[in-house]
């Protein structure tokens, strides 16, 4: 579902950033949001589409933040044979910016995307 709504939200716009990276990176939000928020608590995924792309959050009650979205470390490869540990890799090297911040309720995790030329 989550997918699918970016997609629809990008379709909206006259220049839209790359929707098949937004979908990726949204993917690998909510995934994370998922396997980290217990069953019953929410989780809000927000789309805002920006003059030039879009940023992303996902909002859920987990107040611890993620691992580091500010930088790549030289020595962080994830092992090829693990299921898990390329997620954040990946929002960090395909989209324009991105971070986290506390909220009231937990925390969001965002990124942004330039609008395609």
């Amino acid at each position: 579902m989550a997918r699918a709504l970016v997609r629809t939200a990008l379709a909206e716009i006259e220049t839209p950033a790359d929707s098949d990276t937004a979908e990726l990176l949204t993917a690998e939000l909510v995934a994370n949001a998922v396997e980290h928020t217990p069953g019953d608590a929410p989780i809000e995924l927000v789309v805002e589409l920006l003059a030039n792309g879009c940023q992303v959050e996902v909002h859920d009650g987990d107040p611890q933040p993620p691992g580091d979205l500010t930088a790549c470390r030289d020595d962080a490869h994830p092992d090829p044979w693990q299921e898990h540990g390329r997620g954040l890799l990946l929002i960090r090297a395909l989209s324009s910016a991105c971070g986290h911040r506390p909220t009231a309720h937990g925390k969001a995790v965002w990124f942004t995307l330039p609008a395609r030329a």
